[in-house]
């Protein structure tokens, strides 16, 4: 497999049948997982691998696991996976949530107060739970780290990103996500994609003020790529833009409500 940095994602190619690397370095990995769906509503799946460590980040729905466990099982025994990011409690996020502890029951999970509360309503709350708001900084073997950055109510109040220091890469769970059936890795033309953006955000996150907001906390980040839950991945030449993007973006409330202005 062909290993990409930051300046290579654009244009990268695929096999479907495998997982897609997206950067290595100093034993820091992190990969594509997928899935394959044909759906506008695709999900996006990664994994981080740092030395003995890995963590998969939004693992995803049920219907899903048995693909993302092989592509796992591709790249590592999927019992030594030793923690999972879940950014919100949705189903298309979260649901597999199970299914992983059952592989490894002593695997973590990265997630926010606010969601830890719904998440055994899947079925289990015999897990190791990892508060985000309390410890923002998750200390890697390789001495790289992640860093947890909440984002109310885009969409769920206790929404959060996760932001990879080496790599240089944001997780964004649903923030920048897209609905797109022409589907690529990556983003091509950014004015193209804001409409795919639009489909999404527009009735999903709460308001501009909650955008902006959530911009300053993490403007002074260096951030290489932005890798969504849903849509394409928003590569090194498009950050700045899709900064802007949510700075201006009138969404939820701001539009049902805009009579109250």
């Amino acid at each position: 497999m062909n290993i990409m940095t930051a300046s290579e994602l654009s244009g990268a190619k695929m096999d479907m049948g495998l997982p897609t690397p997206l950067y290595a370095a100093d034993g820091h990995r992190i990969f594509w997982l997928g899935n394959t769906d044909e759906t506008a509503f695709r999900c996006n799946t990664y994994l981080i691998v740092d030395r003995h460590e890995a963590i998969v980040v939004d693992p995803g729905s049920k219907q899903y696991f048995s693909q993302v466990k092989q592509r796992v099982a591709q790249i590592m025994p999927p019992e030594q996976v030793s923690g999972m990011v879940l950014c919100h409690q949705d189903p298309d996020v979260a649901a597999s949530m199970t299914d992983w502890l059952a592989v490894n029951p002593s695997m973590q999970v990265f997630t926010t107060p606010r969601t830890q509360v719904l998440l055994p309503h899947y079925g289990r709350s015999d897990y190791r739970y990892y508060d985000v708001t309390e410890e923002p900084v998750y200390a890697l073997p390789s001495g790289a780290s992640l860093t947890f950055v909440e984002a109310p109510f885009l969409h769920f109040p206790g929404a959060f990103v996760t932001y990879d220091s080496l790599a240089r890469y944001l997780f964004s769970g649903d923030i920048w996500a897209a609905l797109d059936m022409d589907w690529e890795l990556t983003v091509g033309s950014f004015e193209e994609h804001i409409e795919k953006m639009n489909l999404f955000h527009l009735d999903y996150m709460a308001s501009n003020l909650a955008a902006r907001g959530f911009v300053r906390r993490i403007e002074k980040l260096a951030i290489d790529a932005i890798l969504p839950q849903h849509g394409s991945i928003i590569g090194p030449q498009h950050v700045t833009a899709a900064l802007d993007y949510l700075r201006t973006l009138r969404c939820g409330t701001d539009i049902i409500y805009a009579d109250m202005d």
